[in-house]
């Protein structure tokens, strides 16, 4: 079994593998599909992520729609840190056709923004019907292995993907280091997987 740890996995750096694993997800589940993009573009740790509840980026506006919401505050696991969230447009999209899915289920909307927000049919430990990282993890494992994927795929994988992707989007390196919260740009450059190979190509595909 591998390890669940960072140091194991890697970012999801080809567009094609992203999307096999999107369209795998999204044929299988609506919720395992919305914590892949979920995850990937808000740059969140899992243990984070599984800890959210429906309230937390959602709302019920005048008209008694269920509406997600643009940002959302969460307090860091591991920092003890507040961070106030944007949620990208296609993650709001994904959360909304999730909570379609799980209105044809739930008692009310009321008692839906009440429940975890990345539910399981099992109770856990504490007794609440949430996923923990473990579950998280073999949920993207699956689809890795479905996928064909020949690297290491994990949870950590959606919050390196995050940063890889800013990256090759030519996001400054420094904002990147903030957003992961990161104690320098080298920590974050070795995360997202950016080698020195990969530089020294940079440098020699100069004209």
């Amino acid at each position: 079994m591998l390890s669940l740890g960072s140091r194991t996995t890697q970012p999801i750096r080809s567009a094609s593998d992203r999307e096999a694993i999107e369209q795998y997800l999204y044929r299988r589940s609506a919720r395992d599909h919305a914590l892949f993009v979920f995850g990937m573009r808000t740059g969140r740790r899992i243990s984070d992520l599984v800890k959210l509840d429906v309230a937390d980026v959602a709302y019920i506006d005048r008209r008694g729609r269920l509406c997600v919401k643009e940002r959302f505050e969460i307090k860091e696991k591991k920092t003890g840190k507040r961070a106030d969230i944007i949620i990208h447009p296609r993650a709001r999209r994904v959360l909304s056709r999730y909570f379609r899915e799980r209105m044809m289920t739930a008692p009310t909307k009321g008692r839906l923004l009440l429940e975890p927000l990345f539910k399981s049919r099992q109770a856990n430990k504490s007794g609440e019907f949430r996923i923990g990282t473990s579950h998280a993890w073999r949920i993207l494992k699956r689809a890795a292995v479905a996928c064909e994927l020949n690297y290491r795929v994990g949870t950590h994988s959606l919050r390196k993907t995050f940063g890889y992707c800013l990256y090759h989007e030519g996001v400054n390196l420094e904002l990147i280091q903030k957003l992961l919260n990161h104690s320098s740009p080298e920590v974050t450059l070795a995360y997202i997987g950016i080698t020195q190979d990969n530089l020294d190509d940079a440098i020699l595909s100069i004209p």
